[in-house]
């Protein structure tokens, strides 16, 4: 008797008040990272971790959410649909559509962090170091959003725990929807509960953040591009390839220089102080 896998129904909306208007689980997930992320780093500040007190944070958290999104946003159409943005301008505008990209929200992130800084005149990687050992809270709900949407979908697979996403623009047109893996939730599980469990542990059980400024920062980014393209491995593509690598995994690889070089210039930084 051959194997029954489970069926993907979950509904992406909490309440809904038309076809694409409603309370989605995806937009709650940002609600939800960004409250842990000022639950976290006012918790810091509580316990002598961070100098910035619940106001300051909380100013920090708008400039945020603006890199989040607008980074996120762009990114997704320059890195991933160029030629849609292309066409269609106005697709940017429509949300309701779908369409983030994690490596635009660093990027977004960064440049929001750096403003904010600059503004404050407080050194970059004192900001950047704090908010690097949250944001893993955020990718691990926006993940299980995707799941609840039943996009990004994984490869083809004949595992036990593999997933059937009949509404995902792989399978259609396809007689038989095919059995994936459930990608989103490995991701979930490397990129959010992973990472935050790491990134926890390093702020806690030392104090690298002060002894060697931009050092949390460049473990995230390396942690987080070799995670990422591990996972890449168990996720179906969902644009071209670029040198053979899916774009995930491609654009991890700047992310996992960066990172290594943030590394080395915080440990020699901290030789010579």
């Amino acid at each position: 008797m051959p194997f029954a896998f489970w069926v993907h129904d979950l509904n992406p909306f909490l309440i809904r008040f038309s076809e694409n208007f409603g309370i989605r689980y995806y937009g709650l997930a940002y609600l939800a990272g960004f409250a842990a992320a000022l639950g976290i780093l006012h918790l810091y500040h509580k316990h002598g971790r961070s100098p910035f007190n619940f106001n300051a944070t909380s100013d920090l958290m708008t400039y945020l959410v603006v890199g989040v999104l607008v980074g996120g946003r762009l990114g997704y159409f320059c890195l991933y649909q160029l030629h849609s943005l292309g066409t269609d301008p106005l697709i940017l505008f429509r949300v309701w559509e779908g369409g983030m990209a994690s490596h635009g929200a660093f990027l977004g992130v960064l440049l929001a962090v750096a403003w904010w800084a600059r503004k404050q005149r407080v050194p970059l990687f004192q900001v950047g170091d704090l908010i690097v050992t949250a944001a893993p809270a955020g990718l691990l709900f926006g993940r299980i959003a995707n799941f609840i949407n039943g996009e990004l979908v994984g490869r083809v697979s004949a595992a036990k725990w593999a997933v059937i996403f009949p509404h995902n623009e792989f399978d259609r047109g396809v007689r038989q929807a095919l059995p994936r893996h459930p990608s989103q939730l490995y991701e979930a599980a490397l990129e959010g509960a992973l990472l935050l469990a790491l990134m926890q542990w390093r702020i806690w059980g030392s104090d690298v953040a002060k002894r060697q400024p931009g050092r949390l920062s460049g473990e995230f980014f390396a942690a987080y591009a070799v995670v990422r393209m591990f996972g890449e491995q168990f996720r179906e593509p969902d644009a071209s390839l670029l040198f053979g690598l899916s774009r995930g995994s491609f654009y991890s690889i700047f992310l996992l220089v960066a990172g290594v070089g943030l590394i080395v210039r915080s440990i020699r930084a901290g030789r010579v102080a």
